[in-house]
């Protein structure tokens, strides 16, 4: 049996409840996956989206519905080094990539106003364009339970606002395009046993501002969401479900206990209805 098949199998056999589970609730839950689509599985060599990938195999060859799959890789200026693991990675793992090229670090290098966020924005944007060149009318990225967990929890804190990641997004800039992540509900604990139970070597955070420790430890979005991934993982301590409790805070939300919430892009304040029912009285 080759390295690759052994790792579909621990995915299907040792991960089974945990992963692959999860990821089929999420696509079907979510439907994620409709007849005749082409995905792109978009690959930046890190774990989670190597999982991805390796998932999206499997349910495709297993899978009821007839769909396509392109993985795309995009090099946005890795060093050399991140560059040739996350091919070898690929070549491991029988990912069949697509790799192109784009000078993002290059464009970002000189932000010094949230340049974490304008990298991840124009990363996706490129992602978009490339996908719709092969055809594909959905892109998958890899975010997981523990990024949905930790985007509500700094929404709360540095926003001042009641927000999640979606499990899926209609593209507003790239008509008949969709956003969809499969992994929502797969934990990153289970990802990393599963790196780990393998043996595999991914890349970390590959961007320049991390290998030279400068504009990562400012106050935009990286520094903030491992912030709370700090606090999450003290509250499992004191209570190991909370993080269930706060993604289902965004599931069961009472619209009646609010002050105001806004839709669409107009805000509804409770205020406008209590009135109005104090009068009909």
């Amino acid at each position: 049996m080759e390295k690759y098949q052994e790792i579909e199998r621990s995915i299907i056999k040792n991960f089974r409840k945990s992963i692959w589970s999860k990821f089929v609730r999420g696509i079907q839950e979510f439907e994620m996956i409709q007849e005749n689509d082409k995905i792109a599985v978009c690959i930046s060599g890190g774990k989670d989206s190597m999982l991805m990938a390796k998932c999206f195999q499997e349910i495709q060859r297993h899978g009821k519905m007839k769909f396509d799959l392109v993985f795309l890789s995009m090099n946005p200026g890795y060093n050399e080094m991140n560059r040739k693991k996350v091919i070898s990675n690929a070549e491991l793992l029988n990912i069949p990539l697509v790799t192109f090229e784009t000078k993002i670090f290059d464009s970002v290098a000189n932000i010094d106003d949230h340049p974490c966020y304008i990298c991840a924005r124009m990363r996706r944007g490129y992602l978009y364009e490339k996908a719709k060149e092969y055809g594909c009318n959905k892109i998958a990225l890899g975010h997981h339970f523990d990024d949905v967990i930790e985007t509500i929890l700094m929404g709360m804190f540095y926003g001042a606002q009641m927000q999640t990641m979606m499990p899926k997004v209609q593209s507003t800039s790239h008509p008949g395009m969709e956003l969809i992540r499969p992994l929502y509900y797969v934990k990153e604990a289970d990802i990393i046993s599963w790196k780990n139970k393998n043996k595999l070597d991914f890349i970390q955070c590959a961007c320049r501002f991390t290998e030279h420790y400068t504009k990562c430890n400012n106050n935009d979005g990286n520094s903030k969401r491992q912030e709370m991934k700090m606090l999450i993982k003290d509250l499992r301590k004191v209570y190991d479900n909370i993080d269930i409790n706060i993604f289902r805070s965004a599931q069961n939300v009472n619209l009646d206990t609010l002050i105001s919430y806004r839709k669409n892009g107009k805000i509804y304040h409770f205020l406008d209805e209590y009135n109005k029912k104090k009068f009909e009285e």
